[in-house]
């Protein structure tokens, strides 16, 4: 790395953009196919909230180096920020194209796929993910909300718990193995998870609410005024504690 890069660097490390940009310009006039120094140079136009030349600068760096995966993941990621998904997909598209065995671009184009409510697009892409990276759990999840939001809720739930295997403790895990197994209506299971999801965070306050609907659909009234109890102690809206401690007081007339 030539002196001139490492200043570059430096003063990118100082939070001093506008100046990192300018050493990079620098290093432009005398390695003017520098696909890094370009990549770099829109890293930091990005963090300058100057994304039109962010996109120009990414876009260079690709066309210098169609093999330079994060080029595609910086601008890709520039796209999505400002709420252009076409692009965002067009972008990793182009880069799973490039670099076929690059899992990290296949996974972050179905991230991408999912926000776009592109779901079997997405599944195409993790399902090619997990044949190259079988203990991929961020994949696993992934595919679990997909599987659930297209109704297949015990292929949500096979995913979740295939999550388990690599990553215990994880109140958000046990609340998405929760909500399939509720919505697979195996309420029992649905309850378990959401009593791990507080044992693992005793603020998560969803869990709490989630416990007190599926209580008192079970007539086990008692339970459900504990956990709506626990549920108006946080801080939520007003109009919603109101809403449940009315609630609670009718739940109170049929203990």
């Amino acid at each position: 790395m030539s002196e001139k890069i490492e200043r570059a660097m430096d003063l990118f490390k100082e939070g001093k953009y506008k100046e990192c940009v300018d050493a990079f310009s620098l290093v432009l006039e005398n390695e003017p196919d520098n696909a890094d120094v370009y990549n770099n140079m829109g890293v930091a136009y990005s963090c300058l909230a100057d994304s039109d030349h962010a996109v120009n600068c990414f876009t260079k760096a690709i066309e210098l180096d169609p093999e330079l995966a994060q080029a595609y993941i910086n601008l890709s990621d520039t796209y999505f920020k400002a709420g252009d998904l076409p692009s965002a997909i067009g972008t990793l598209q182009r880069g799973t194209y490039e670099l076929e065995t690059n899992l990290t671009l296949a996974h972050l184009l179905a991230r991408v796929y999912i926000e776009d409510q592109r779901y079997e697009d997405a599944i195409v892409e993790l399902e090619r993910v997990l044949d190259g990276e079988p203990e991929n759990y961020d994949a696993y999840y992934d595919l679990g909300h997909v599987c659930f939001e297209l109704g297949d809720y015990e292929g949500a739930i096979s995913n979740f718990e295939n999550v388990l295997n690599y990553k215990e403790n994880s109140e958000l895990l046990f609340y998405s193995l929760a909500q399939a197994y509720e919505a697979n209506n195996e309420i029992d299971k649905a309850i378990s998870n959401y009593l791990k999801a507080i044992a693992v965070n005793d603020k998560f306050t969803l869990a709490y609410k989630k416990l007190g609907i599926l209580f008192m659909a079970r007539n086990n009234f008692e339970d459900a005024i504990e956990y709506f109890e626990e549920y108006t102690n946080f801080d939520i809206p007003q109009e919603e504690k109101e809403s449940v401690n009315k609630l609670i007081e009718r739940i109170r007339t049929k203990v």
